[in-house]
């Protein structure tokens, strides 16, 4: 595969799982009707997170997710995860930070819905998008089309390059 096109699919790639956290987090946030009821919006009081971990967990870990479900400090820590991964996602920056912590967001995510009885190896969209965020991460595709060449030239990323 020649470079240039295959840049071009990274940069594509990268935006579209921007769109992916940042679509949940706003369909979170405003009750936006797709997941989200408008009834249940994060800003009219509802949980992003009750729905899924305390009344759609399943299997080995359900209790665990369970009784995380619809707790305060969760639905900050997922709601600010999904929006500083979006972000960083979209402008290529912070990328090493981004791809790590959102496979770990799907991971979990996968974890508690647990078993997949329709899915080959329990495979789900959760692990695919894991595998897409590892090749983002590996490819350096935040230098394409984004802001990650100007990013990781910064003094402070030349210094912490966690941050890269």
């Amino acid at each position: 595969m020649q470079e240039k096109p295959l840049k071009i699919t990274l940069a594509i790639l990268r935006f579209l799982m921007a769109v992916e956290f940042l679509w949940a987090f706003f369909d979170k946030l405003l009750g936006l009707g797709f997941s989200t009821a408008p009834e249940n919006a994060w800003i009219r009081g509802g949980s992003p997170t009750f729905g899924f971990l305390a009344k759609g967990s399943s299997g080995p870990f359900a209790g665990i997710f369970q009784a995380i479900g619809g707790k305060s400090i969760v639905d900050w820590l997922f709601m600010i995860a999904l929006l500083l991964i979006g972000v960083a996602l979209a402008l290529g920056i912070g990328m090493k930070i981004a791809t790590i912590s959102g496979s770990v967001l799907m991971f979990f995510m996968w974890a508690a819905s647990l078993p997949k009885p329709n899915n080959f190896f329990q495979i789900d969209d959760h692990i695919i998008y894991i595998l897409v965020l590892v090749v983002l991460l590996f490819a350096k595709a935040g230098q394409y089309a984004g802001l990650g060449r100007i990013w990781t030239k910064t003094k402070l990323v030349r210094g912490a390059t966690i941050l890269e």
